[in-house]
């Protein structure tokens, strides 16, 4: 694989994380960018495009079902409820040379995409403290945060990851490789379970939620519920986390959202069985008790229900 040879770069999901990366990679000059969608959402993206902080972002739509050539780098960029039909669709796109980063929440993307596609070109990502906020086509943001990348370990990063970072430090991005990826994925999990959830079951953005000791109070107990799980598993997360994403949180924008917050307003299919839903199987696997996940699962699906985004109130996983 000649990881190093990135010129062609291809991004699945077109919400706040995909157009905030599309965008500051189409300001390298010599690289190729495109949307990769397929059926109406190819049309759609195609008829419409996307608004970035008011501004237009020219970046071309490659349609999957036409023939294309491989892209030397496919970012996977889309909710964790599409990501199925998202790893049929991506096939044309990947070829012998192509690598494949995923940005999703949750902790179980890479290994999905690397039954599909083979571990050997799956990057690991995670994107800390952006906050993007999407209405429709629109997206605007304030700060892009950090992106982590690399593989489980990085000690050292191999060419693939320093090929991928080298280029997502020419475009601008704020970029750390850590030396334990998994730790890192394993953190981001954590802080959603609690900000992501919570908010969207309150309702509240990051500036009330702040100020909010109830809200702040629920956040940590679901996180802490994590943080048992995650040293079942001997992954380092601690308490000491938790404070740190508080130190975090304190630079959003106050009217900034949490996703899951944006999809309960927008009545969109949320994230809850990846968040809450995976808590939940971890700890009946382990015999641990997680009980204000198990709410925050059954509160976020009753919401879901609501407005049709679910048929049916299912059981807990």
């Amino acid at each position: 694989m000649r990881a190093h040879e990135i010129r062609r770069v291809g991004v699945v999901g077109a919400g706040g994380l995909g157009v905030v990366y599309a965008a500051q990679l189409n300001t390298v000059t010599d690289l190729e960018v495109a949307f990769l969608a397929a059926g109406r959402r190819a049309e759609r993206l195609q008829r419409d495009g996307v608004i970035l902080n008011a501004q237009p972002v020219p970046v071309r739509v490659d349609h999957l079902e036409r023939n294309i050539d491989p892209f030397d780098l496919v970012i996977v960029a889309v909710k964790h409820p599409q990501l199925t039909q998202a790893i049929d669709e991506m096939a044309p796109a990947v070829g012998p040379d192509t690598l494949i980063l995923s940005v999703l929440n949750g902790i179980d993307s890479e290994e999905r995409l690397a039954e599909r596609y083979g571990r050997h070109r799956i990057l690991y990502g995670v994107a800390l403290g952006i906050d993007a906020l999407r209405t429709g086509n629109r997206i605007t943001y304030s700060s892009q945060g950090t992106l982590f990348i690399g593989r489980a370990e990085n000690d050292p990063a191999d060419s693939a990851v320093r090929a991928v970072a080298e280029l997502f430090e020419r475009c601008g991005l704020k970029l750390e490789v850590p030396k334990d990826m998994l730790r890192v994925l394993w953190w981001k999990f954590m802080i959603n379970v609690g900000i992501n959830q919570v908010a969207a079951v309150l309702g509240l953005p990051f500036g009330r939620f702040r100020e909010n000791t109830y809200a702040m109070r629920l956040m940590d107990s679901a996180m802490l519920e994590v943080v048992t799980l995650a040293r079942k598993q001997n992954i380092d997360v601690g308490p000491a986390d938790v404070e740190k994403w508080h130190e975090i949180m304190q630079s959003l924008a106050s009217d900034g959202k949490p996703s899951m917050l944006q999809d309960i307003e927008a009545e969109r299919k949320t994230e809850v069985e990846m968040l809450a839903g995976t808590v939940l199987r971890l700890a009946e696997e382990f015999g641990i008790p997680a009980p204000l996940n198990a709410v925050l699962f059954d509160m976020l699906r009753a919401r879901e229900c609501a407005y049709g985004a679910v048929p049916t109130i299912e059981p807990r996983p």
